[in-house]
């Protein structure tokens, strides 16, 4: 990992771009922000583990180095940073995304698919700067993540006090992801959120500037007003696809045993029975044009026991300028943004990124930016394995394997690797001591980088 970082100019990207040490000695930026990733690709969960790769002679053999900044060091790193030096060291881990998206084939820039959503960072701590309650009545931060759904990179993090609204922010930060993806050669580029994020003053200009958008949408009278007088011919059924394709033959499903006991306790229950769709042009107040409302329709049967009550319709909506596609393909796109509640859990309980062991919403800032760097990395690894010759299919599916695999998964793969370490003729040898089945996959991007 570390010699990843040198090869897609990282570390010199650091180096350029952050200054908050006035000499390096004998540390230099990159080794305190490295320090934090390192620490949490070797299982780190907090800053004192950092002092047992510090005290690992094996560890510090396999970096080449003598030792690594101890945890109260780190501490203090993080204390050193203001606002714009975060900022300043988000640039350099973009300038360096940007180098390891050049090696991507012409197909990989087709679309940037660009997915934001806020979540909370508790503490128990009373002196920690910036914290404040949140809408759930729990202290802390509030964070906003902005992540690129085509790879599960983290493209930014904005730390926030924890009364702040989800979209607090969003849409600047949304600007800043488009330009990166725009610089990095993507032909088309698209948004999604929850209903938190339609703002609608921006809508406009997203759309003058060729963005594609898909964003869920209030429930707001007037429009379920309006989807209520919907003629019948505009409603279609919503058929979704099967959530996984049967390798064999279908199983006999298991007895459900949570719906019997709602039966027998007399438990009121949901349940869903059908799903339709339709759309009607509508324009927002803080718009100056009309733009495409997708409304999904949901038949829900309410049931006590054994009676049945009476049925529930509800109704979501989806806002978009996207002509082209289908109102269920707009739907299915939406749903799909979900898929970042996995990413904001990877970083939260995998990487344990979202955390505030510091005092300030800066300093806290910077650790989450630090150490969620671990998991970029971890998407950079699988995006460097070459695809080429006859095993081109073989090897987009290792490389999606990486990239959809869980971090915890992924350090025991290929981080907790058992190996001899050799030092001889002033050069250091890993001897691997155990096979596992992604071994091949290791040497191939050992390969690359050595080259």
């Amino acid at each position: 990992m570390m010699r990843l970082a040198e090869d897609v100019g990282l570390t010199d990207a650091i180096n350029r771009n952050l200054s908050l040490l006035k000499q390096w000695l004998p540390y230099r930026e990159s080794d305190h922000v490295l320090n934090f990733a390192i620490n949490a690709l070797c299982e780190g969960t907090c800053l004192e583990d950092i002092e047992l790769r510090r005290n690992d002679e094996g560890f510090l053999d396999a970096l080449g180095a003598e030792t690594i900044p101890d945890p109260t060091t780190a501490g203090d790193f993080c204390r050193r940073f203001e606002a714009h030096s975060v900022r300043s060291l988000l640039k350099a881990i973009n300038e360096a995304r940007l180098n390891v998206w050049q090696r991507q084939d012409s197909d990989f820039f087709d679309e940037a698919v660009i997915d934001a959503d806020g979540t909370l960072v508790l503490t128990s701590g009373e002196c920690k700067g910036g914290m404040d309650i949140s809408y759930k009545g729990t202290w802390g931060y509030h964070p906003l993540i902005v992540s690129l759904a085509n790879t599960g990179e983290v493209l930014s993090i904005v730390n926030r006090s924890g009364n702040r609204p989800s979209e607090d922010g969003a849409a600047a930060e949304l600007d800043d992801a488009i330009a990166l993806c725009q610089r990095g050669g993507f032909r088309r580029v698209r948004l999604r959120g929850d209903t938190a994020f339609s703002q609608t003053r921006y809508l406009d200009g997203w759309d003058t500037a060729d963005v594609r958008f898909q964003f869920g949408y209030d429930a707001l009278p007037n429009l379920k007003e309006i989807a209520r007088e919907l003629p019948p011919t505009a409603w279609t059924r919503l058929q979704r696809p099967p959530r996984y394709e049967v390798q064999t033959r279908t199983r006999r499903k298991p007895r459900n045993v949570k719906r019997r006991v709602i039966r027998e306790r007399a438990f009121r229950h949901l349940e869903l029975k059908s799903e339709d769709v339709a759309e009607f042009d509508y324009q927002p107040v803080a718009c100056d044009r009309s733009y495409r409302m997708i409304v999904v329709r949901k038949n829900i049967s309410q049931e006590q026991g054994e009676n049945v009550l009476f049925p529930d319709i509800r109704y979501f909506f989806y806002i978009t300028n996207d002509r082209d596609a289908s109102a269920a393909e707009i739907v299915f796109g939406c749903n799909d943004r979900c898929d970042q509640e996995n990413l904001i859990a990877q970083l939260g309980g995998g990487v344990r990124a979202l955390r505030a062991p510091v005092n300030t919403l800066n300093s806290n800032w910077a650790y989450m930016v630090m150490t969620s760097l671990a998991w970029t990395l971890k998407a950079w690894s699988g995006l460097l394995l070459p695809v080429s010759g006859r095993w081109r299919e073989r090897h987009h599916a290792e490389r999606r394997r990486i990239l959809r695999m869980e971090f915890r998964t992924f350090v025991n793969t290929f981080m907790k690797v058992p190996c001899q370490l050799v030092e001889q003729a002033r050069r250091v040898k890993l001897r691997v001591l155990q096979w596992n089945p992604h071994l091949p996959v290791f040497f191939r991007l050992c390969d690359v980088l050595r080259c």
